[in-house]
């Protein structure tokens, strides 16, 4: 008797009662709501949607942390001269009754009336609270972070599909040409896609930096080296296998030129592959363009980047932490979800592939 065992439904797969009323099944509605919210949504109606101008700054609101997070404040003893050794609980009179005046602090404990004197306690706050005007805090030259976010949501869309396009266009090409024609054809793409993935992609980034200045056609030029080879080898690797096949054989026998078949016969049937190769690349780009932006060999600034906002971010970890978690969030997000679409794209167009 055999024993049939229930397949398991990924996790972010939606609850049974709604695949059941909505005839959903499989579908990777967690990482597809993310994209939308995250990354697709931000970059289409970024103008509509961000609260500041990315670029504008406050030195007045500089480094706020987000708007849930309180005002730190310690009581502090007022005396008339500061012990070096003892500033995180004392203050100075005279700086003690110019703060009162500024409405800077308030006084807890003293002589009748609120005066500040000798032996007075007052609240300081050491650090300020959030504010509802910026939801996920400043920077340390007081730029709204949310709105950075957004607008960096463009860059990376943009850079993303710009450099799989090209990249993917180039080496599908040359992919499905090296396969088809073989022979000394076939050995040069090869040879051109090995010295392209032994290349240092960093290095390469800092000498063109170097040589023509970080710019948005720079980090172009370097992810294009970097993806077409990954493309041109997918490309050669589902030619050799569909070139053999019966109805490309028939279409020779027909009189079909080698343009046409590589057209019309096999480019339709490597298509698929290549959609899931690019799908699951895109977030490979976005951390690529992050680390380059983040090394000074991507985006320029001021641009709001991801990986410009993470190094803005990186020297605050310690005392600003949101400074550079969120846009590191932002790419964190944006990668899961595209990888775990890519793989769902590949169980789907790939039977073969599919996971039991």
């Amino acid at each position: 008797m055999a024993i049939t065992v229930p397949r398991r439904q990924p996790w972010y797969a939606p609850p049974r009662l709604l695949r059941s009323a909505t005839g959903l099944r499989r579908y990777p509605v967690i990482p597809a709501a993310v994209l939308l919210l995250v990354l697709v949504i931000p970059a289409i109606f970024a103008p509509l949607v961000a609260p500041h101008d990315p670029l504008d700054g406050d030195m007045n609101v500089r480094l706020l942390p987000p708007a849930w997070v309180g005002e730190e404040a310690v009581v502090k003893t007022v005396v008339a001269t500061v012990d070096p050794n003892n500033r995180d609980n004392e203050i100075s009179l005279s700086d003690a009754q110019r703060n009162v005046r500024l409405g800077k602090v308030r006084v807890v404990g003293g002589a009748e009336g609120g005066e500040v004197t000798t032996g007075s306690q007052i609240e300081v706050v050491t650090k300020p609270g959030g504010s509802g005007k910026y939801l996920l805090g400043t920077d340390k030259v007081g730029r709204d972070i949310l709105s950075r976010i957004i607008y960096g949501s463009r860059v990376s869309i943009v850079v993303a599909g710009i450099a799989i396009l090209v990249a993917g266009s180039i080496g599908t090409i040359l992919g499905i040409t090296a396969g088809y024609s073989g022979g000394w054809t076939d050995a040069i793409v090869m040879r051109l896609v090995d010295i392209s993935l032994s290349i240092p992609i960093v290095l390469l980034a800092l000498v063109l930096v170097i040589v023509v200045g970080p710019s948005f056609t720079t980090i172009i030029a370097v992810l294009v080296i970097l993806l077409w080879a990954h493309y041109a080898r997918m490309a050669r690797g589902e030619t050799l296998s569909v070139k053999v096949r019966d109805f490309v054989a028939r279409a020779r026998v027909a009189g079909a030129s080698h343009t046409r078949i590589m057209i019309h016969h096999i480019v339709p049937n490597v298509f698929n592959s290549l959609i899931v190769l690019a799908t699951l690349q895109l977030g490979l780009v976005i951390v690529v363009e992050a680390t380059l932006s983040f090394l000074g060999a991507g985006i320029p600034r001021p641009t709001p980047a991801w990986g410009l906002m993470v190094a803005d971010g990186r020297e605050l970890i310690i005392s600003h932490w949101w400074v550079a978690f969120f846009p590191g969030l932002a790419i964190m997000l944006v990668c899961l979800s595209m990888n775990l679409l890519g793989d769902w794209l590949r169980d789907k167009l790939d039977p073969k592939q599919r996971q039991v």
